[in-house]
């Protein structure tokens, strides 16, 4: 069965975008060729998505923005695909049996997480995510809570003040979180500040951290710490992580979990 054309559109404009980080600015006629798309397919994707500032247009050329910074959650979930599915396979693995409070922070890969945790209905869900607050309804886990606050369009998760009073009177058995950047000297960071002080506080309140980050995100370092690596007990990653941080991280005390990309 073909993908749905909404789906097929995302593909394409992910891969537009990493073809623009790898290789820079582009003629139109360059990207539909290595794409194997039309020009006005293109022209179409380019026009939305410089709509959305992840892209810049000037004379035909196609160039990434220098500050664009996080993706729309939309796209983000199309990349490392296979590996965050493998990541949350045995990142699932580490809930014990029995009730237990499970929280996660947002993002592609922690949604990845609560999927593979799918036949578990005797769990307390805590986020700060809309997105996976709704799924672990769905999912008709033992009980949800989902922190209030400030709702960041890019990440659709729920930040700042109400958020942090809430997770600071929750008692968290295992945190999943996720990264923009994991590094030995960088630890965990994202790309916004109040985010990652809402997420500081989830990971304080737990018991244990394990971060779920795929290889892409292993030595890169963003704008805003959320913990440092001392602090996380595990790390699952993919077999694509340059195994010179992955050395420095276990040197720090952290248990590294590498799973087939």
């Amino acid at each position: 069965m073909s993908a749905p054309p909404s789906q097929k559109r995302s593909e394409r404009m992910v891969a537009l975008l990493e073809l623009l980080d790898q290789r820079g600015p582009l003629p139109l006629s360059t990207i539909a060729e290595l794409l194997s798309a039309s020009a006005a397919t293109i022209r179409r994707d380019v026009t939305q998505l410089v709509a959305q500032g992840l892209v810049a247009r000037r004379h035909g050329v196609v160039g990434p923005v220098a500050s664009r910074g996080e993706l729309p959650v939309h796209f983000r979930d199309k990349r490392q695909a296979s590996a965050k599915l493998a990541i949350a396979g045995r990142a699932a693995q580490e809930v014990p049996p029995g009730r237990h409070a499970v929280a996660l922070t947002g993002g592609t890969t922690t949604t990845a997480v609560l999927r593979a945790l799918h036949h578990r209905h005797d769990l307390t869900i805590i986020t700060n995510s809309i997105g996976i607050g709704l799924e672990a309804a769905e999912q008709d886990q033992h009980r949800v809570l989902i922190a209030g606050g400030v709702l960041r369009s890019r990440s659709l998760e729920l930040v700042g003040s109400l958020a942090e009073a809430t997770m600071k009177l929750v008692n968290i058995g295992t945190a999943f979180v996720g990264a923009d950047g994991c590094s030995a000297d960088g630890g965990l960071t994202t790309h916004d500040e109040t985010e990652a002080r809402t997420n500081r506080i989830m990971l304080e309140r737990a018991q244990r951290v394990v971060a779920v980050v795929d290889s892409s995100k292993i030595g890169q370092v963003t704008l805003a710490p959320m913990v440092e690596m001392a602090s996380v007990q595990m790390l699952i990653t993919d077999d694509g992580a340059p195994r010179a941080e992955l050395d420095r991280m276990r040197q720090q005390g952290v248990e590294i979990v590498i799973v087939p990309g």
